[in-house]
Formats: structure tokens, sequence, C-alpha cells
């Protein structure tokens, strides 16, 4: 279990940094049971300031066992008190804490595709809301980066600034860094990413580049836009491997044409892939480019809240747009495919070099 020092300051960044949750504010706090210390921790904390904590704690299989065993006029029922709260919270904290990455493997990827596309109103009106998400170290979590839970949680608290006497200055500090970046990208038309297996073009004209310096996912340090939605071309290859509901999709080709993915092939996990992709009329583009710039988090971990903020690499996401970047592309899928640049590969930017073998070299 992390220390009360480093709980504390977590939960400082959540509340007060990324909410800056107010008096009277009603803020919802979500996790899965083994996050209860830093639930805890914010739901103090935001008494302290003020606000009124809503706590939603979750035991360890049940939404496996709900997706499993659910009726089909389940699946796509939306309690009446989900979509009430998504609308009239003030602000949301969410908190990951895996217990069983493998749980959701045995779900059939189209009652899962039922139940994303029935949640979708409820997750657009949260998302309208101030919203957080952060991940607490598990032994789950630690076993799929390959590391001790001692290891592991080393590495959360030093990729969240933890260990530094003041994380919101370091965050701060984050931010301003990136903030010339995503100046120095405003005016850009073209992007080309180049790297083993990808050879992909996209127009990111008139799009807004959003500063993400640790607002909504803690820990971030990225900057990232809405591509135009019928601009991209080419191909792409996702070089690490993704882990989604419970599954491993190893191997990840996409061909892209008028901004529509083609042709989609995976060494491992394609079923799964291809009922993403066909999982609305939108799931089939790109929603989002993102550069990863946290040259704090090096290391593959398999969890995505992590690895597309790895410094040197990018993402691309299949799927709903932010709507902040101008982005219109909508769908009940937002997944995060990212692209290694650190050994030869990238990012150029109307022809000229944005990151190159990993290096940022502009902005």
């Amino acid at each position: 279990m992390l220390a009360d020092t480093y709980l504390d300051r977590w939960s400082e960044l959540l509340v007060d940094y990324c909410l800056a949750l107010q008096p009277l504010e009603t803020v919802s706090i979500g996790g899965e049971w083994d996050a209860a210390p830093l639930v805890d921790r914010c739901a103090r904390r935001g008494i302290q300031r003020g606000a009124r904590p809503i706590i939603r704690l979750e035991p360890p299989g049940l939404r496996e066992f709900f997706l499993r065993e659910a009726s089909p006029e389940l699946l796509e029922h939306v309690s009446p008190l989900e979509r009430f709260e998504a609308q009239t919270v003030d602000a949301r904290i969410r908190i990951s804490a895996e217990s069983d990455l493998s749980a959701a493997a045995a779900i059939d990827p189209a009652r899962q595709a039922i139940r994303d596309r029935a949640l979708d109103p409820v997750r657009r009106a949260a998302a309208k809301k101030r919203w957080t998400l952060t991940q607490y170290p598990t032994p789950a979590y630690a076993q799929a980066a390959n590391m001790s839970l001692e290891e592991y949680e080393k590495f959360v608290i030093s990729a969240m600034f933890l260990d530094r006497s003041d994380p919101i200055e370091a965050w701060r500090e984050l931010g301003r860094s990136q903030a010339g970046l995503a100046s120095a990208m405003t005016p850009v038309d073209t992007i080309r990413i180049e790297a083993e297996g990808t050879d992909l073009r996209l127009s990111v004209k008139g799009r807004t580049w959003i500063n993400s310096d640790g607002k909504r996912n803690m820990p971030s340090g990225e900057i990232f836009t809405g591509p135009i939605e019928d601009s991209a071309s080419g191909r792409l290859r996702c070089g690490f491997p993704v882990y989604r509901d419970g599954r491993e999709i190893v191997g990840i080709e996409l061909e892209f044409r008028d901004g529509l993915v083609v042709s989609a092939r995976a060494d491992r996990g394609e079923d799964y892939l291809l009922a993403m992709l066909d999982l609305d009329s939108g799931s089939r583009r790109l929603g989002e480019l993102g550069i990863g710039l946290n040259e704090g988090i090096q290391r593959f971990t398999g969890s995505i809240l992590y690895d597309e903020k790895i410094g040197g690499t990018i993402h691309v996401a299949l799927g709903r747009s932010y709507p902040e970047t101008g982005g219109v592309n909508e769908s009940a899928l937002h997944w995060d495919l990212i692209v290694d640049l650190r050994s030869g590969g990238r990012l150029l930017a109307d022809g000229e070099p944005v990151i190159e073998n990993g290096k940022r070299v502009m902005g």
C-alpha cells in the first residue's frame, strides 16, 4: 500500500489541481475496491474543500458478470439514475484498480458492443463535466508491466511527480513546456508519420491542439488534436501489444483510404479488432492524433493511460473525437493505438520534423 505522503499528494492533485473543486459542488468518486485508500483520501479532501462526494466502489468481477449474464434487454438498458448523475454532478474522479486484467476476455465482443452503444449517451453527458482519470497500482497492473508491485508503485509515483515536494508545480512546469509545441503545431496542415510498418498521412488543418497537462488524465504529458475526418491515407502498424476489455491484441495493422480503415488485421485478437471497427459508422475513422511528451515515462506497461504518454511516441485513436479539438467524428468507440518513433521513426509537420528518433526537435 502506498505511504500516506503519496496518497495525500495524489488526492491533492486530483481534487485541487485536476478538478479545482469548489464549495457545495458534488463530485462522483468511483473505482474498484482496491482503489479504496485513494477514494477515501479524495473524499476527505473534497469535504475539506466544502464539496459533497458521492462514492461508487465496484466489487471485482461485477462488470464482467453483468456483461456475461445480463439479458439482451438489460444490456441495452440504462438506468435513469445513471443518466441523472452524469448530467448533474459537477465533477467526476475515476480511479481504475483492476484485480484481473483478463476477466473480460471471455465476453462476446458483440455483447460488449451492445453495452458500449447503450452507455454512449451517458458517457457523452459525463464528458461535458469536469472529470479526471487515474489508475491505482494493483498486482495485476504490476504483472502486466513485468514489475514487482513495489517497482510498479515507484513507477506510478515517479510518473505523477509524487516524489517531488510540490507535484502541482511540476505539472504546471510540464504544461508550460508543452504549450510551446502546441503553439508551433497550430498552423500545420499535413502530418506524416513514419515508422516500421507505418507510413500514414493526414490533415489537421484548422484544428485545435490541446495541451494535456494532467488536468484530465493523471498522469498525462501529451498534446493532441482531431484529424480531418476524411484525410487519413496509408498504413499503420501498432508495434506494442494492446490490452482492452481483458484481451491482448498483438500486431495490429490498418490501411486507411479517404479517412476510413479499409483493411485490418492482427496477429492475435483479430476477431475483436474487427468487431470494434464495425461498432458504428464512426469507428473506422480517426478521432485523435496525440504526441507523447512525458520523458518520465519510458517503459511500456500495457496500460494505455501511461503508455500513450511515453516520450517519443505518437498515438492515434479510432472513433470518437474530442469536440474541443474541432473534431466531429462521433462513435461509441475511442481506442488509442501507439506508434513508437524511438527507433528510426519520425513525425513530420508540413514536411518539417517534429519528433525524430524519439526526440522532440520542434517547439
